[in-house]
C-alpha cells in the first residue's frame, strides 16, 4: 500500500516528547494528577516539578506520552483518563503500576496503531516492509513524505523523533542498569539492534507474553477504524496498516492461531471462518472492548474502579 493511502488526511506529530522516551512511573503519576479532570496546563505549571518529581521538560514529556498511550484524553482544554486508563490505573485497578506485560502492550498499541500523536512509531511499524532498517533511511523516508505532503516538520525535528523512537523500543546495555531498563516500551522486545552502523530489525513471531485479550482489543480497535463492517479478512488483520499483525509484529500463523480462539474469548460474538479459501472473522454480536482487556488480567480482582 502506498504511503499516501496509509496516511490519507491524518494529523501527524513529530515532537512533544522533549526527547525523552516513556518511563515506567509516568503514567501512574499522570493519572493521579488528572483522575478527576485537570486543566491542560497541569504539566506545564510552575508547581509541575514538585508535583511530578521530574524536571519541567520531563513533565511536558509525561503529558505527551500520557495522551499517546491512549490512557488519557484532552477535551475542551481539560485532561482526564479514558475509560481504559481508569480501568487500568485507578487504585485497585487492573495494573496501576504497570507491572504486567498486558498493560505495556496496550500502551504500545495506541502508540503504534495511529499516526496522530506518534507518527514516527506508526510509520516504522506500518509503512516499513523490510524486517531490517537503518535510522538514516527512516529519517530520509519520513522527511521525503513530510515534504511531499506539505506537513510542518524540519529534518532536525524528524531526526530527534527517530532517535526517541529507537531509545523507546531498543534495549541497550546491561539490563540491570537503571537507565537501560527504564524505557517502558523496550520491555516488549519488538525492535533490536541488528548490526553496526545504525541498523535495527523488528522481531516478528508469536509473542507469548501478549495476552489474547489484548490482541482481541487491538482487533476491536482496528475493526472500528475499518468502519465496523460485519466481516474482516484475515489478510487485513495480518498486514493492513494499524492491524494487530502489523502493530504487534506477529507472523501470519500466529495471527491465525489467535483468530481461531476468538469465539471462546468473545462468547461467539466473533467467529473465525475458513470456507472455500475465504478466511475471515465474522461479527455476530456486539462486545464491549473493555471486557476483552479485563480478560487479559484473569487473576486481578477489580476493587472500587469506576466505569
Amino acid at each position: 500500500m502506498r504511503q499516501e493511502a496509509i496516511y490519507a488526511d491524518s494529523k501527524v506529530q513529530f515532537a512533544g516528547h522533549e526527547t525523552f522516551p516513556l518511563r515506567l512511573l509516568w503514567l501512574k503519576k499522570a493519572f493521579d494528577a488528572v483522575k478527576d479532570g485537570a486543566p491542560s496546563g497541569t504539566f506545564q505549571e510552575q508547581d509541575a516539578i514538585a508535583r511530578f518529581g521530574v524536571g519541567r521538560n520531563m513533565a511536558v514529556s509525561m503529558r505527551h506520552w500520557a495522551l499517546a498511550s491512549g490512557f488519557f484524553e484532552e477535551t475542551d482544554r481539560q485532561l482526564s483518563p479514558t475509560s481504559l486508563g481508569r480501568l487500568l490505573l485507578s487504585d485497585g485497578g487492573l495494573d496501576p503500576y504497570l507491572e504486567r506485560p498486558a498493560t505495556v502492550w496496550l500502551c504500545h498499541l495506541h502508540i503504534a496503531a495511529t499516526p496522530e500523536v506518534t507518527t514516527t512509531a506508526f510509520h516504522a511499524f506500518n509503512a516499513l516492509n523490510a524486517i531490517e532498517f537503518d535510522s538514516a533511511t527512516l529519517i530520509d523516508d519520513l522527511f521525503e513524505m513530510v515534504t511531499a505532503k506539505g506537513w510542518r516538520a524540519t529534518r532536525g525535528t524528524i531526526k530527534r523523533d527517530v532517535e526517541v523512537f529507537l531509545r523507546s523500543y531498543v534495549r541497550k546495555g546491561d539490563v540491570r542498569n537503571e537507565d537501560a531498563a527504564e524505557p517502558l516500551l523496550a520491555e516488549l522486545g519488538l525492535v533490536r539492534e541488528a548490526r553496526l552502523g545504525g541498523w535495527y530489525e523488528f522481531v516478528r513471531g508469536p509473542k507469548p507474553n501478549l495476552p489474547d485479550g489484548v490482541f482481541a482489543y487491538g482487533l476491536a480497535d482496528f475493526w472500528q477504524r475499518q468502519g465496523g463492517t460485519s466481516t474482516l479478512a484475515a489478510e487485513q488483520i495480518c498486514y493492513a496498516p494499524g492491524s494487530p499483525g502489523r502493530v504487534f509484529k506477529l507472523d501470519e500463523d500466529s495471527v491465525i492461531t489467535r483468530l481461531m480462539h476468538l469465539a471462546e474469548l468473545t462468547d461467539n460474538a466473533w467467529q473465525w471462518t475458513d470456507t472455500a479459501g475465504l478466511r475471515q472473522v465474522q461479527k455476530r454480536g456486539d462486545i464491549d472492548p473493555l471486557s476483552l482487556v479485563a480478560a487479559a488480567y484473569p487473576s486481578r480482582p477489580l476493587v472500587g474502579v469506576a466505569a
